[in-house]
């Protein structure tokens, strides 16, 4: 039982943040929840999750890396930027999706451990090329739930409603505003990781990343046919929702879609 009370713990706090995300954006109450209280709840399920990857992930043979592990390890990123960026940006709303996510990679992780290690003594440019494709991959998953709230307000919008869901949001120009500044970011964080990865490693194309390291750089081309459409014609809206969408998709599957073939169907 003891074992299971921190990851219970983080699960209700992740829980219990989205939800009171959602009864912000929903609610029809004139008073609503004060904007601090989810993001306070937000950082203590931040806490107890980062004690429960510690636990799990760094061990005296190396770093674990597993599929259940590294899928928590980057929704812990992705939380951890979330709530940074919430106090001086209006992002918190993205919790609503986030925050559940989170709390299911901590499910997954408890119900299916695995190990898949990665070495302590490995090479500091290659662990460098990790955190980079971690940082790079969680900026460009929030730009991605950005972009689908942003999809949301546009069909409300152009539906002339102007329920609650609208009225909660920041402007639609502030919303594409912070899409784009965090696809800028993570694009040239994955420009990096592609760079470091070709530089560190010894092929980039051996058999088994291979299909790795194809997808990833498609989803460098879909982010930046994105960012020269939004400079030269000004992309914004349905167009620039769509390759966000496109650009992310193809990033997961590159990740976690080769970890899951190597790690789960072959073993």
């Amino acid at each position: 039982m003891e074992h299971a009370l921190l990851p219970i713990t983080a699960i209700c706090l992740y829980l219990i943040s989205g939800y009171l995300t959602g009864h912000r954006l929903f609610s029809k109450q004139q008073q609503k929840l004060p904007r601090v209280l989810p993001i306070v709840i937000g950082y203590l399920a931040l806490l107890t999750h980062g004690l429960i990857l510690y636990q799990g992930t760094i061990l005296s043979e190396g770093y674990n890396l597993g599929i259940f592990n590294a899928f928590s390890l980057v929704a812990f990123v992705i939380s951890a930027i979330l709530l940074i960026s919430a106090l001086t940006k209006p992002v918190e709303n993205l919790g609503i999706i986030i925050f559940p996510i989170s709390a299911l990679t901590i499910i997954l992780l408890i119900r299916f451990p695995g190990i898949h290690l990665f070495s302590e003594g490995a090479n500091w440019g290659l662990k460098i090329h990790v955190l980079i494709s971690i940082l790079a991959y969680s900026l460009l998953t929030l730009a991605s739930v950005q972009a689908i709230l942003l999809a949301i307000l546009d069909k409300q919008l152009h539906e002339r409603k102007t329920g609650t869901f609208v009225r909660a949001m920041p402007p639609l120009q502030t919303m594409e505003t912070l899409l784009f500044e965090m696809i800028g970011v993570g694009f040239a964080l994955l420009t990096a990781a592609l760079f470091s990865g070709f530089y560190y490693l010894e092929d980039m194309f051996m058999q088994h990343v291979a299909h790795k390291t194809v997808l990833s750089i498609l989803s460098w081309i879909f982010f930046a046919v994105l960012l020269w459409g939004r400079i030269k014609f000004g992309w914004r809206g349905r167009k620039a929702i769509r390759w966000t969408l496109g650009g992310f998709v193809t990033l997961m599957l590159a990740y976690f879609g080769s970890k899951a073939v190597l790690e789960i169907l072959l073993k």
